[in-house]
């Protein structure tokens, strides 16, 4: 089962989702397992999509992949070796601060689907794809990459989401920002469009099966 927000560390219970607070607390695997009768296994849903594009799609034949999603939220998943790499309490890279001190925006304050249609009183779609908007969401996804090269040293990044569509952020201004800020690592990622779309997470979790069944068979 793919989730949102952030998980407890034995991955049960739902400890925090900003756009569905009633579920803050929610121990969704121990429910889904007593509605079933069967074992249940929760991910984070963005963990599960980055899994799914490092394994079968656009990820595919790199060991180390990152995948970052800009859709109403931001958040990414690391993914070594075909695995989902372990963290205390997962991967929240759309709360890195972009600023100074606390009172800073987040990643996910600036460039999310959600944060540009408050700003706009739109939906993002409808912007047209001339807005000069998306230059600037450009500029500072660059960024926010560039933070994320910086700790998880990726050998590709898989970019997805609502935001990067055909009206949305321009993947080639995205790259020549990123190439523009400095880095101690000269050598850029490979940076790829996802490709498994909707069916990323569906992907993931059936990769994330994998090894608790022989008989599970995927491309």
């Amino acid at each position: 089962m793919g989730a949102p927000g952030v998980l407890s560390q034995d991955k049960r219970r739902i400890l925090n989702v900003s756009n569905l607070t009633d579920w803050n607390g929610a121990a969704l695997a121990d429910d889904l397992e007593a509605a079933l009768g069967a074992p249940a296994i929760m991910e984070n849903d963005t963990a599960l999509v980055g899994l799914g594009e490092a394994t079968i799609g656009a990820g595919k034949g790199a060991d180390i992949v990152a995948y970052v999603t800009i859709s109403t939220g931001v958040n990414g998943a690391r993914v070594v070796d075909g695995a989902l790499d372990r963290a205390a309490s997962g991967f929240e890279i759309g709360g890195q601060l972009l600023g100074r001190d606390a009172s800073a925006s987040t990643l996910e304050e600036l460039v999310s689907g959600r944060a540009i249609e408050e700003r706009f009183g739109a939906p993002p779609a409808t912007l047209g794809k001339e807005h000069p908007v998306w230059e600037e969401l450009a500029e500072i996804v660059a960024v926010g990459l560039h933070n994320t090269i910086a700790y998880w040293s990726p050998e590709r990044i898989v970019l997805g989401g609502s935001m990067m569509g055909e009206v949305g952020i321009p993947f080639d201004r995205i790259e020549a920002h990123l190439e523009r800020l400095k880095s101690k690592n000269p050598i850029l990622p490979e940076i790829v469009s996802a490709t498994l779309g909707d069916l990323g997470g569906l992907w993931g979790g059936l990769v994330r099966l994998r090894p608790l069944s022989s008989s599970t068979t995927l491309m």
